[in-house]
């Protein structure tokens, strides 16, 4: 189902790494029944999205301070005495204000991964360092220590991801999370209805990217039944 040909159709800037991933890709898919137009498309247009196009394997966070604004405005933008965001009109749109924290952590992508993933999934304070050491890896972008250590048990069935991370970002083990994931969550169940939203907060929570990640479902399912 799943060719060279589609993959560099759908994700061009991944020709340098094609034919080191495909064969990863495609025997994970057949272990993990991902093997229908409906959950392949799916998949790829999730993992597409969350890997800019299988060419990212860890998470990129040297957020500027008008990009922490904008991505995290209930931590780094500026509000008024109603709790609206302050905004400014920048090339006819609008833009947050970013605020005094986005301005320190302007650029610091350790210091801002330590800030927002601290005390949450899993991840011990600011100072433990978790929220950097455990950040998005992967093809899926697997994140925070409660979900590098279920997966660790998942594809290992040992704790090795806890001490060795980065383990993530390279090629067989970023497919495999990804395949782990999708299959935690049942995500081909989701993948067979009609709502493609489902699927999506599956993976994300919630539905960032949405548009990005509609428009390659659709590419690949015109693409996968002729494959």
């Amino acid at each position: 189902m799943l060719t060279r040909e589609i993959m560099l159709q759908l994700f061009p800037k991944s020709a340098a790494f094609v034919d080191v991933y495909m064969p990863f890709v495609q025997a994970m898919t057949r272990q993990r029944l991902i093997n229908t137009p409906k959950r392949m498309a799916a998949f790829l247009a999730q993992v597409g999205h969350e890997s800019a196009g299988f060419s990212v394997l860890v998470e990129n966070l040297n957020y500027s301070a008008d990009g922490l604004a904008a991505t995290w405005g209930s931590r780094f933008a500026q509000k008024n005495s109603a709790g609206q965001y302050l905004t400014v009109m920048d090339g006819g749109r609008a833009r947050r204000l970013p605020n005094s924290d986005a301005q320190k952590l302007h650029r610091r992508p350790e210091a801002i991964a330590n800030r927002v993933y601290s005390d949450r999934l899993g991840n011990g304070s600011e100072a433990s360092g978790d929220g950097w050491r455990y950040r998005g890896r992967g093809l899926i972008q697997v994140t925070g220590k409660s979900n590098y250590q279920q997966c660790s048990l998942g594809l290992f069935g040992d704790e090795r991801l806890l001490a060795a991370p980065q383990q993530l970002q390279e090629w067989p083990w970023a497919v495999e999370s990804a395949g782990w994931y999708w299959n935690s969550r049942n995500v081909n169940a989701l993948a067979d209805g009609d709502d493609f939203e489902h699927v999506t907060k599956a993976i994300n929570g919630g539905l960032n990217g949405q548009p990005h990640r509609l428009a390659l479902y659709r590419q690949a399912l015109d693409l996968l039944p002729a494959a």
